[in-house]
């Protein structure tokens, strides 16, 4: 038998599965194998509370301790809160039902993993704590090894919720971002578009759009290969966000093409703007497998004027864009 925390006999148990044999590996709650995780305590008595936040910290945890439900709802209240949590039932103030019901109706992206704690073992408190949002049950004086194995399967919990997430943000970025160069995608682009000037609609305020062109870069892939074309790409794209102002926006408009779309932008802005990335891009060559190769950049912009369609902005932009072409290359012309 485990050493326990005033050991008494349980009165219910849910079953642990023999996880090695499903070839699952999940860290241990022991001293050999310290964890990363982070525990909230709310617990009103002060040895037991000591000695919870003793045994939990050899086990590898770190432990916020507090010693009653106002105390741990001010900290649930916080943007960084713990998700596994342990509250005891009853404490002055807010108690542990309490505590339960205001997490559960707090909005919130990431689920907390509560196992509450009491005296009380009527089968009528189990529900009752169930219902009020606890995922878990222990009845004091419990066996110490019975905590850890019920803490180990609330972090299994919420490592599938951490994959779940990840799994979620990584389709998110995919559906709007360039695979190759990670700017945002065309449609994301158009989207994006279309947002900026609605805004600029409502604040009075006109919207650039700078379309971008790698000249001659066709030479590039001719020459080298599509591989070394696509870290020109990579570096070019680098280079294009690093110079347009932090609160605007890049998208990958196709092939070797980009959009750049700039909130709250004067004439003089767009030009400023568009002439810092044609430097960015020409003023060193970019270094490849194959060697540094030079590149440029031709740019054509206009500025929004209030109730002009995007469709149309893309248009002027693009006219502008050929007429730096046909002016030679690596130069900026803003239409009207």
């Amino acid at each position: 038998m485990s050493p326990g925390i005033g050991y008494q006999p349980i009165l219910w148990r849910i079953p642990i599965p023999n996880i090695e044999q499903q070839g699952i590996v999940v860290p241990r709650c022991d001293s050999s194998q310290a964890t990363s995780e982070t525990i909230l305590v709310a617990e009103d008595d002060p040895i037991f509370r000591k000695l919870l936040q003793s045994r939990l910290q050899k086990w590898g945890y770190r432990v916020t301790a507090v010693k009653d439900g106002g105390e741990a709802w001010e900290l649930l209240r916080k943007p960084e809160t713990p998700d596994l949590l342990i509250l005891d039932w009853m404490m002055p103030g807010i108690d542990g039902i309490e505590l339960c019901r205001r997490i559960r109706e707090k909005q919130r992206d990431r689920y907390q993993y509560i196992l509450l704690l009491t005296g009380k073992d009527d089968k009528e408190d189990i529900v009752k704590g169930l219902n009020a949002g606890a995922d878990d049950y222990l009845t004091k004086p419990f066996d110490i090894g019975e905590l850890g194995a019920r803490l180990r399967a609330g972090k299994r919990i919420l490592s599938l919720q951490q994959e779940l997430i990840q799994a979620r943000e990584d389709l998110r970025f995919q559906a709007t971002h360039d695979s190759l160069t990670g700017l945002w995608s065309r449609g994301a682009s158009f989207d994006l578009l279309a947002s900026e000037l609605q805004r600029g609609i409502r604040a009075h305020a006109a919207t650039g759009i700078l379309m971008i062109d790698l000249d001659h870069f066709k030479n590039v892939n001719d020459t080298y290969g599509h591989l070394t074309g696509d870290a020109v790409l990579r570096e070019a794209s680098r280079r294009i966000g690093q110079a347009v102002r932090s609160y605007d926006f890049v998208g990958r408009y196709g092939g070797e093409e980009f959009l750049a779309i700039l909130s709250k932008c004067t004439t003089d802005d767009l030009r400023s703007v568009a002439e810092r990335v044609r430097c960015a891009v020409a003023e060193s060559p970019i270094s490849t497998s194959a060697g540094s190769i030079d590149m440029t950049v031709s740019i054509g912009g206009v500025v929004s004027a209030q109730g002009v369609p995007d469709l149309e902005l893309l248009s002027a932009a693009d006219s502008a864009l050929y007429d730096a072409k046909r002016s030679g290359r690596n130069r900026v012309v803003v239409g009207s």
